[in-house]
């Protein structure tokens, strides 16, 4: 039996969703989805204050008997508690994987820096709202019972990791911010004008010296400015990664979208994964 873990580091987690992910998982030999009471506290913005969520976040790490924690949704909120997170989880933490996106970037950075567990960008609960969200929740059920079909194929013998594009631009000059020399990092963006693509690529692009390359994402759901940029999303990156000495490595398949495959932090098969 695979037991995983479900909690909400940000943004509360709406009972339909979690209802069709329950339905959907309900066909799957084998797997239990344990979700925290705590994903659907509502606390202005947030899944319940700071300790609450820390609190839950605790509890699913440090249970013995959870083989995974998968992050609920995405949301503002895990920065506010990643950093007192990792120095308060115990040993049961560090066998686990920690499976989400987006604003959890903040968590899984943290995790990753502080040797904790296997952290890996991945669809959330939440994604099965979104169109295609069936199969990628079917891609994140999979990876967590052990298969890799889901994957983002251009995973190689090197040391990979993946952000959304602000967030790892706020992460940047923290004490949640990994080592990524010899990483290739990817990244994806959504809901920003192209002129704040290019602002993050100038602020980020000076923070990865060292990087075996970066990858880049989709750019989604851009909004419309009052003139155009005048550039792509690739040109952009080309650009600044140009500018800083950075090996431009082409795209990779993630995204806020059904279609965002799986991306383990380090390198793509763990110790003792075939």
């Amino acid at each position: 039996m695979t037991r995983i873990a479900i909690c909400a580091p940000g943004k509360r987690l709406e009972r339909e969703y979690a209802d069709a992910v329950i339905d959907l998982a309900a066909g799957r030999a084998g797997l239990d989805l344990v979700f925290h009471r705590q994903c659907f506290a509502r606390h202005g913005h947030f899944a319940g204050d700071d300790a609450t969520r820390l609190a839950a976040l605790l509890e699913c790490a440090d249970d013995p008997d959870i083989d995974a924690v998968w992050f609920a949704h995405g949301g503002y909120g895990s920065n506010r508690i990643a950093a007192e997170a990792v120095t308060r989880m115990g040993p049961s933490a560090r066998g686990k994987a920690f499976l989400g996106y987006s604003d959890t970037g903040y968590l899984l950075a943290a995790l990753y820096r502080a040797g904790i567990g296997r952290p890996v960008h991945g669809p959330m609960v939440a994604d099965i709202r979104r169109d295609g969200g069936d199969a990628a929740v079917g891609r994140a059920l999979d990876w967590l019972c052990g298969e890799e079909g889901g994957l983002e194929a251009t995973l190689d013998e090197r040391p990979t990791a993946a952000f959304n594009l602000m967030t790892l631009a706020m992460l940047c000059g923290t004490d949640l911010m990994p080592d990524l020399a010899g990483h290739v990092v990817m990244v994806e963006e959504v809901s920003e004008h192209l002129y704040a693509i290019d602002r993050l690529f100038f602020h980020v692009t000076q923070h990865l010296s060292g990087i075996a390359g970066l990858r880049l994402g989709r750019i989604t759901d851009v909004p419309e400015n009052d003139r155009p940029f005048g550039t792509s999303e690739e040109d952009i990156a080309r650009y600044w990664c140009d500018r800083a000495g950075i090996p431009y490595l082409g795209f990779a398949d993630i995204g806020h979208d059904g279609a965002n495959k799986i991306v383990p932090f380090g390198l793509a098969r763990a110790p003792g994964r075939a």
